[in-house]
């Protein structure tokens, strides 16, 4: 058992709590199709992750404004109503977190993309983060998954042995990027699934 987990590293956003943009743009678009033609073609996840890097919101919004001027009113509402696209904790891995905390077994951690801007209002709003050993957030360290540095920062960081180390995940991508780190990982589908997860790895829980 040498290489038994010792540490678990959640994702947040997707795993931990439903944050989407399309609860702002189905208020402001008429159909689906339009929202998802928006954020496929002007506030794009790609433009997004760059303010999860640590570029400045007001500096991407006005950038992106003078490239689409048409839809000024629909990419300010990005970042002007983002408290909009920020729902609830996703309660039954909430559940699951606090499971695996009250076995005393396990350090765990959250290694989430988060804009430095914006992260404040999910700290002040979720009473589950203090369950964590420690957070690092990409706007603050500015890198992000998958880039392997940023999976190393918080390995160093906490003294973190990465071949005892199980890291959660919604995205293929960042999934794979640990993995090419020799981290052990899960891609996260659902709470109920991810149960069986960590129970086929022998991680118990209530």
């Amino acid at each position: 058992m040498n290489n038994a987990v010792e540490t678990i590293i959640f994702d947040l956003g997707g795993v931990l709590i439903d944050w989407n943009p399309r609860y702002v743009y189905r208020k402001i678009f008429k159909t689906e199709e339009e929202v998802e033609w928006f954020l496929e073609n002007v506030t794009t996840s790609e433009w997004n992750e760059n303010q999860d890097a640590g570029y400045p919101l007001h500096k991407a919004t006005e950038e992106l404004i003078a490239t689409h001027p048409e839809w000024k009113a629909e990419i300010s509402a990005y970042y002007g109503r983002w408290l909009e696209m920020l729902g609830d904790a996703i309660h039954e891995t909430v559940q699951i977190l606090n499971g695996l905390k009250q076995t005393g077994k396990y350090k765990l951690y959250a290694l989430t993309n988060w804009s430095a801007e914006t992260f404040p209002h999910a700290l002040e709003r979720f009473e589950f983060f203090k369950l964590f050993d420690g957070i690092v957030v990409s706007g603050q360290e500015k890198m992000r998954k998958p880039s392997a540095e940023f999976y190393q920062r918080l390995l160093d960081k906490f003294n973190i042995t990465a071949s005892k180390t199980l890291f959660i995940d919604d995205n293929l991508r960042n999934v794979q990027a640990a993995e090419a780190i020799g981290i052990k990982s899960i891609v996260f589908k659902s709470p109920s699934r991810l149960r069986v997860d960590l129970r086929a790895l022998n991680i118990m829980f209530e």
